[in-house]
């Protein structure tokens, strides 16, 4: 068969070599970075940690994470497997016994605030959007204040991290002349996730003397504000619009943003 088609016999093993390991790469590859819930919608793998987050905060405290996987699929309604779910635990370093071992970062629960000025109290979430034609998510970061419903400023990438939140919120503090002399810093409202749980966030705030507080776990209605510009967003933007890459998501939002705010109220 090799001497009819002219192939050298060396060149046809190495090609048969080559083409297996093109399938061995493929099939052991990067992560894609979502899961499936029941509805076969993709949940990205950040909302998933903060699910894991959530869940060890409350009922699944003393779970390992082959119990977590169960209080995911039965709760969340997630597809997902136990490998997964260790994976995520290690990479935020909370499996069972590191939970043990690292301190838990004081909480403090959000206050029902009577409110008379901006910058009093702002709110700070993530969004997280889709990009069809890549098959992955971005993460949209908004801050807004409660009193006069703007988003001062939002950040927007494929990672976003403690080190991104607090970059927005040192950006929001200079917009907004909150480090001029006598000036009374906000109050920052977060849910708890893991960028606002993390160290770095917590030391950053305490370094500029800012109050940080975060909802109780499964309560949204307590970071209502901000909540309810990310349903706008998806209703307006998100469902309509089928981005093919991140150029195009970004374009996308950054028109939405200006659109929106502040020259017509958000809520």
């Amino acid at each position: 068969m090799l001497k009819i088609v002219k192939l050298a016999r060396s060149t046809y093993y190495y090609n048969l070599s080559v083409e297996g390991k093109e399938k061995v790469k493929q099939k052991g590859g990067k992560p894609r970075g979502y899961s499936l819930d029941k509805n076969n919608k993709k949940i990205c793998d950040e909302e998933i940690r903060e699910y894991i987050l959530e869940s060890i905060d409350g009922d699944a405290i003393n779970y390992g994470y082959r119990k977590i996987t169960y209080h995911l699929r039965k709760h969340y309604n997630l597809t997902i497997n136990h490998k997964k779910v260790y994976r995520l635990c290690k990479e935020m370093d909370i499996l069972k016994d590191q939970r043990v071992i690292k301190p838990k970062i004081k909480r403090t629960l959000a206050a029902n605030r009577i409110i008379t000025g901006s910058n009093q109290l702002w709110e700070i979430d993530i969004k997280y959007g889709y990009i069809h034609g890549e098959d992955k998510f971005f993460y949209l970061l908004n801050l807004i204040d409660i009193f006069d419903r703007s988003i001062i400023d939002y950040h927007m990438g494929l990672h976003c991290e403690a080190k991104d939140a607090t970059a927005l919120i040192r950006k929001c503090l200079i917009r907004r002349n909150l480090f001029d002399s006598g000036a009374e810093k906000p109050v920052i409202r977060t849910d708890n996730g893991p960028q606002f749980v993390s160290y770095r966030f917590k030391e950053y705030c305490e370094e500029l003397g800012l109050e940080h507080e975060r909802i109780p776990v499964k309560t949204p209605n307590k970071n209502a504000h901000v909540e309810s510009f990310h349903r706008i967003i998806e209703d307006e933007c998100f469902k309509n619009n089928e981005f093919e890459n991140y150029a195009k998501a970004y374009e996308f939002v950054n028109d939405f943003m200006e659109f929106y705010n502040p020259t017509e109220p958000l809520l």
